[in-house]
């Protein structure tokens, strides 16, 4: 099964400091067929105006990851941490029994990033919080994990469920093919930039795609791709 689901069918509001988009129900989005794909919960395209951000709030028994597309995102936390991840790096907050948190849009530019929330295995334990870099050119032409609770992704970000979060690069007219570990696993797929095809489906920088009961998936480039990848349970 392959559903494309187009941009412009997301849910959306517009705050002014906050363009957001929602491939999940999310806030006053409410859409009864998008409220998860399998593990995953959420799926924002932010557009955050430089200056602003996220004030400080809690969270809990959620793993959150971020994929900073442009610009750059500064992060505090209730342990400790701060910490600021640029465009194509990865920041993980594994919520656990609880932990408050801001992201700020401190640069002068607008900050662009995809919001990824996957719901953990078991509730509760310590939360953390870490971040990568993870230059493009490493991921050229194939899928590199970026944030994973799956054995053996020893570069990835940790994260605890069983699933993965993917970034690849694809040249125009190049394929890639990623094999989930069964057919049942839900995939779900963003091209953050470029156009791609799946089968017969098209889909342009920022639609989503989401996939399931397919043995190996095959992504070519219709431009030049950055493509974003998760694979729940």
């Amino acid at each position: 099964m392959i559903e494309l689901r187009p941009f412009e069918s997301l849910g959306a509001a517009n705050h002014g400091w906050l363009d957001a988009h929602h491939h999940f129900s999310f806030a006053n989005y409410h859409d009864p067929a998008r409220v998860h794909w399998g593990a995953l919960r959420v799926w924002n395209d932010d557009r955050i105006a430089p200056g602003t951000g996220f004030p400080t709030h809690p969270h809990s028994d959620m793993e959150i990851i971020t994929y900073v597309r442009t610009g750059a995102i500064t992060h505090r936390d209730s342990m400790g941490n701060e910490g600021r991840t640029e465009a194509g790096d990865v920041q993980v907050m594994s919520a656990g029994n609880g932990v408050r948190h801001s992201e700020y849009n401190l640069e002068n530019e607008d900050t662009t990033l995809f919001q990824i929330w996957i719901i953990p295995d078991t509730r509760g334990g310590e939360p953390s919080w870490g971040a990568r870099q993870f230059p493009k050119d490493a991921r050229a032409g194939a899928f590199v994990p970026l944030a994973s609770g799956v054995a053996n992704d020893n570069d990835a970000l940790k994260i605890r469920a069983d699933a993965r979060v993917l970034g690849a690069t694809i040249r125009a007219g190049e394929s890639v093919t990623y094999t989930p570990r069964s057919a049942d696993r839900h995939l779900y797929l963003v091209p953050a930039t470029g156009k791609i095809r799946i089968d017969e489906v098209e889909a342009k920088a920022r639609d989503g795609i989401a996939i399931t009961q397919m043995a190996e998936v095959t992504i070519t480039a219709l431009e030049d791709s950055e493509v974003v990848l998760v694979d729940a349970a």
